[in-house]
């Protein structure tokens, strides 16, 4: 599995690193999340798919 993260789309809530701390962490700075690695062994997967949808931001149309 390869992931990539939309730092533009990032909040910046940290629910990345919390479902996924082996995958995920966020800049000091600005805590934009950051990927600690780009693809994954087959363990982590499922981690990754429940944070991927947390950590998407909420749009009002």
């Amino acid at each position: 599995m390869k992931i990539t993260i939309d730092q533009d789309a990032c909040v910046g809530s940290g629910q990345c690193v919390l479902g996924s701390p082996e995958v995920f962490d966020q800049r000091d700075a600005d805590g934009i999340a950051v990927l600690l690695r780009d693809s994954l062994a087959s363990g982590l997967q499922e981690d990754v798919r429940e944070a991927a949808p947390s950590a998407q931001p909420r749009r009002s149309h």
